[in-house]
């Protein structure tokens, strides 16, 4: 027995060793093999390390900040228009008239030919437009910012432009309130209005737009689509933008912007990330009408300035000394390389009664300053001017013939010097039918018998033209600013009612030839040798 028992406990610890070795095995291999793990737990994706969900934590609240700041502030602007016989066309106030048809951007009317006007969408009033009929009562929607604890809210001309009432809501209420249109300023498209009823107003604080530099982060908040309280974010992309064409760009440099702005954001403030107004949005550049990252906003230094007008004087005056400068800078620099100068403006034409007339400018005069400061371009010297107090004298410095000479020349009111326009307002009447408006796009002026004598015209008479608009049957013809209209259709044209009287005779389709008095220019780029000529043509069907 001792025997067999002997035999049992090898056997014994043989298979114990055994088993001790292989468990050794598995242990040592799968540490060696992570992967024997994987296989014996099932794992279907080999090696993958599961996912850790972290505590939330706020990694960036700038814009978040901005925006719980600024929505009280912001307000959603809802207009009606109850139907009107006749709804005549919008001129831009300032005595040309707009390249463009002024139309918002989701507009079905919008054709979209491909031209660069075609590009820029103003957000207009959908029920606006000359010549139509309107059997509906219309509305439109926009945006606007609160800049007065009394209610004062600036926002876009084009917003309120027509509107027989004005709703206002504001971020943080359901409730609408009626607003009431304090004034507004066609130049700048910017208008103000005042919203009534209880509400605790909020004020948004106003920045500088000056300080504004391309790449700086900007954020729009309105109510595009009429989605309220919608905030984008993009950064500004230009500044001092004009639009290519645009009557009224001599008063409109914009910061332009690739934060989302569409329909219904027109008149929202564009912000800087300390929340201060830098803008309101006006328009945007799109062949859709919608956003495709190119917008524009009134820079809130000029929209700062028509407010404080507006409140004071309920409507902005602007300065004007009656001058027609040339654009082209090649111009400008060829005559004044003999003085050591190589900028400044060319003046085209000195309409005569004006306050350059009177101070002795004349055609083929280059300004170079005002009040002893350099003058760069002609857009420089109307922003000098405009804000000129009217009535005040400012010293003009003025290169003619290669000589400089000083000039005073007291700044009047713009509105009285800018020439009257023969506009589609003035074509337009309540017996006018529909679809039969024409206009020739010039602006033109009586001539004065000093004017007449200067130039040898014996009979009287004559209306001198004073600005013609791109893309207008005027240029078409070839007329141009400075030409004598002596007559249209061998009638004489001794006042501008009679242009008109003849121009009522007229529909689209129709063959116009007139009498012109016009020259050439010599080296010096001064007008000489006037000629007697006429300039026809037949005008287009579809009217501009």
């Amino acid at each position: 027995m001792k025997f067999v028992d002997k035999l049992r406990t090898q056997k014994l610890l043989s298979f114990t060793l055994i088993l001790f070795t292989l468990a050794l095995g598995i242990v040592i291999g799968t540490l060696v093999n992570p992967s024997v793990r994987a296989e014996k737990d099932n794992n279907v994706a080999p090696g993958a390390t599961p996912l850790v969900i972290p505590s939330p934590v706020e990694l960036s609240n700038a814009f978040a900040t901005i925006a719980k700041q600024v929505e009280p502030s912001v307000v959603h602007i809802e207009t009606s228009t109850l139907p009107k016989q006749r709804t005549q066309a919008r001129g831009n106030g300032g005595g040309s008239g707009r390249r463009r048809q002024v139309v918002p951007p989701d507009d079905d009317n919008n054709n979209n030919s491909g031209g660069m006007e075609d590009l820029f969408r103003y957000f207009g009033n959908p029920f606006g437009g000359g010549g139509m009929q309107q059997t509906q009562p219309s509305s439109a929607l926009g945006s606007g910012v609160v800049v007065d604890k009394a209610g004062y809210v600036l926002t876009n001309n084009h917003v309120v432009d027509g509107a027989d009432r004005i709703r206002v809501k504001f971020m943080d209420s359901p409730k609408a309130f009626d607003a009431k249109v304090v004034g507004v300023d066609k130049d700048t498209d910017l208008a103000v209005i005042r919203v009534e009823g209880g509400h605790e107003f909020v004020a948004a604080k106003i920045g500088n737009s000056d300080a504004v530099q391309v790449g700086d982060w900007a954020v729009a908040i309105g109510s595009p689509f009429g989605f309220q309280a919608t905030v984008t974010a993009g950064i500004i992309s230009a500044k001092q933008r004009e639009i290519p064409g645009e009557s009224n760009s001599q008063f409109q440099h914009f910061l332009q912007t690739d934060a989302a702005i569409n329909p219904g954001n027109s008149g929202g403030p564009l912000l800087n990330m300390r929340g201060e107004v830098i803008g309101i949005n006006t328009a945007i550049a799109s062949q859709s009408g919608h956003y495709e990252g190119i917008g524009f906003a009134m820079p809130i230094n000029t929209a700062a300035n028509v407010y404080n007008e507006i409140i004071k004087n309920g409507k902005v005056t602007r300065g004007a000394i009656g001058v027609n400068y040339e654009p082209d800078a090649n111009t400008v620099q060829a005559l004044l390389k003999d003085n050591g100068l190589n900028q400044g403006v060319f003046v085209d034409a000195v309409p005569p009664g004006g306050p350059a007339d009177k101070a002795g400018l004349k055609s083929g005069d280059i300004i170079v300053a005002i009040n002893g400061k350099a003058v760069r371009d002609g857009n420089e010297l109307v922003n000098v001017i405009s804000n000129t107090p009217v009535g005040t004298s400012v010293d003009l410095a003025v290169v003619r013939d290669g000589r400089k000479s000083d000039y005073k020349v007291v700044v009047a009111d713009r509105s009285q010097v800018v020439p009257q326009q023969i506009s589609r307002e003035e074509q337009s009447g309540p017996n006018r039918p529909d679809g039969t408006s024409v206009s020739f796009g010039m602006s033109v002026q009586p001539l004065t018998d000093a004017r007449r004598q200067s130039l040898g015209i014996k009979e009287p008479g004559g209306l001198e033209i004073v600005e013609v608009e791109p893309g207008s049957f005027a240029e078409d013809i070839a007329l141009a600013p400075g030409d004598i209209l002596l007559t249209m259709h061998n009638k004489p044209l001794n006042s501008i009612q009679d242009l008109k009287d003849q121009q009522a005779k007229l529909k689209p389709g129709d063959a116009v030839a007139f009498k012109v008095l016009t020259s050439q220019r010599d080296a010096m780029g001064r007008r000489s040798d006037w000629v007697e000529t006429y300039r026809a043509g037949e005008l287009p069907m579809n009217p501009r």
